[in-house]
């Protein structure tokens, strides 16, 4: 018996919140390492600093994306493969995810680290920036490895019984990102170099606390042989393509933006939007962590056939995220300038920018974390087209053209109003979409399942 079979029996919405709030404080302190960088080069170094470290985080966002690719695929077929009983073929699914993602994470580091400055001129970087981007992407690329073996082990901890210890690896990392980026920055005076090596080397205590899960006597997970399959890594690779337009996609997005805000805006609107990105980076990753707490579940009952308690996981995910949405709305434009003086030291300009937009930003919540459900509940019962569809509706497809035409015609403020704009169109087709094709392959049409 594995650790995941208990849940069979379990009733969902217990079942569900034992997995949703480790996944949302894990998801949250992932994600709020970037806002602590952001908080402390406000603080410590400037708005300028500030403006190329956000530069430097599509850069970031790359490694993440690409173990969530990995992650997110691989942890998928694992659950599929316990829910079938097939504990062996999990395995070798475990080994082949973690060997796949080395070969494409260290040659990627390898190709930005030489290729550095032209990239991020690529990425936005001007004279003035790049200094600032350099210190900080050569320490984050050089340990570039351990965050992403931190995130990829994460996600399969999870899917392995065991969510607690994936938020504990992940709270580790984030409470020492803290004492370290103090210590370097206002104590040593070490700039954005020292908020990249707080990063970096509290990544690598996280993924230690990590470790810990291969002496649990419940575990599954341990590297195994002959796992080499071509078949399973295209089915990794296909799986996992979601999870990464998600993170990608968020580089695409920051890029557009800050080139759209420059335009209309100038040097102000970059930085107000480095504020409002910031904390919309966390609180992405907190409406995704709703999708990753479905995720072990909805994959293990989709291969164990329980259809039944499947939709309902659905409707209690979508029913989640909504609460979410409206509660984060609601306080964003309540206390936006509260939330964007986190960010300090600067002109009253920029801090009016950020504050007046955050508030009508904030609308796109309402309708985010339903997308991210969508996506996540399709991508863990194999519909990957469909769940490829709702990601690049949202990031590409409709978010283009709407960051294009909006401003054109309603003026800088505007470009505020896309992201609520292109949310709210997405979630409405996706919910349309949905009532037609939740269909599951027949092979996975064996029970019910007890759907309280």
């Amino acid at each position: 018996m594995t650790t995941m079979t208990h849940i069979e029996s379990r009733p969902l919405r217990p079942l569900f919140l034992s997995y949703l709030f480790p996944s949302l404080i894990g998801m949250m302190l992932m994600s709020v390492n970037i806002l602590i960088d952001g908080i402390f080069v406000s603080h410590g170094v400037g708005p300028t600093a500030l403006a190329g470290v956000n530069i430097a985080v599509p850069i970031f966002s790359i490694l993440l994306s690409i173990s969530l690719w990995i992650g997110m695929g691989g942890a998928t077929l694992y659950s599929i493969s316990l829910g079938e009983g097939q504990t062996k073929s999990a395995l070798k699914i475990f080994t082949l995810s973690f060997v796949l993602m080395l070969l494409v994470v260290l040659p990627l580091v390898s190709v930005l680290l030489v290729n550095l400055k032209e990239i991020a001129y690529l990425f936005g970087a001007s004279d003035l920036t790049y200094p600032y981007v350099h210190e900080y992407l050569r320490v984050i690329l050089l340990f570039g490895v351990f965050y992403t073996t931190e995130n990829l082990l994460s996600i399969f901890i999870r899917n392995d019984g065991n969510p607690k210890l994936a938020m504990m690896g992940l709270i580790t990392t984030s409470i020492l990102n803290i004492l370290l980026n103090y210590l370097f920055v206002f104590v040593f005076d070490y700039g954005v170099t020292g908020v990249a090596f707080a990063t970096a080397l509290s990544t690598v205590a996280g993924l230690m606390v990590l470790s810990l899960h291969f002496f649990w006597k419940q575990a599954n997970l341990k590297f195994v042989r002959g796992f080499l399959n071509w078949h399973d890594t295209k089915k990794i690779v296909s799986i996992g393509l979601p999870s990464f337009v998600v993170e990608a996609s968020m580089a695409v997005i920051i890029i557009f933006y800050n080139v759209t805000f420059l335009h209309y805006m100038g040097a102000d609107g970059v930085t107000a939007y480095a504020m409002v990105n910031y904390v919309h980076a966390v609180l992405l990753m907190v409406f995704y962590g709703i999708g990753m707490a479905l995720q072990p579940l909805v994959s293990y009952h989709y291969g164990a056939g329980l259809t039944g308690r499947l939709t309902a996981l659905l409707k209690i995910g979508i029913v989640t995220s909504v609460l979410f949405g409206a509660i984060t709305a609601i306080l964003i434009m309540l206390f936006p300038s509260q939330i964007i003086s986190l960010f300090g030291d600067s002109t009253v300009e920029i801090q009016q920018i950020a504050v007046q937009g955050f508030a009508h930003f904030a609308i796109g919540y309402l309708f985010l974390g339903i997308n991210l459900v969508y996506a996540e509940f399709f991508q863990s019962i194999e519909r990957i087209r469909l769940a490829t569809g709702i990601v690049l509706m949202r990031s590409i497809i409709l978010f283009v053209p709407v960051l294009i035409l909006l401003p054109k015609f309603f003026g800088g403020q505007a470009i505020w109003w896309v992201f609520p704009l292109v949310e709210g169109i997405t979630a409405l087709l996706t919910y349309l979409i949905s009532k037609m094709n939740i269909v599951f392959p027949k092979k996975h049409i064996q029970k019910t399942g007890d759907c309280s």
